[in-house]
């Protein structure tokens, strides 16, 4: 694969089949698709770990997520 579209595809095709990764992406819609868990990283260490839908809800207590999430999806929306 050589463009973004297709090295989802691959990573959505390997993670359907049960195989474990750790990947850092900005592409929020995919991580929430292809993950089962989700691992927010700032300041140098863990800032909230969980399942997508609790990561990227809408009842988010960690102010540091929360303010990411606001900001990237007035970029993106």
């Amino acid at each position: 694969p050589e463009l973004v579209g297709e090295v989802l595809e691959v990573v959505r095709s390997l993670a359907e089949d049960g195989m474990t990764m750790v990947m850092v992406t900005h592409e929020m819609a995919f991580a929430r698709d292809a993950s089962s868990r989700i691992i927010f990283m700032a300041d140098g260490g863990v800032s909230a770990a969980g399942p997508p839908a609790e990561i990227l809800g809408t009842e988010i207590d960690n102010e540091r997520l929360r303010s990411f999430l606001a900001r990237f999806r007035a970029s993106h929306f």
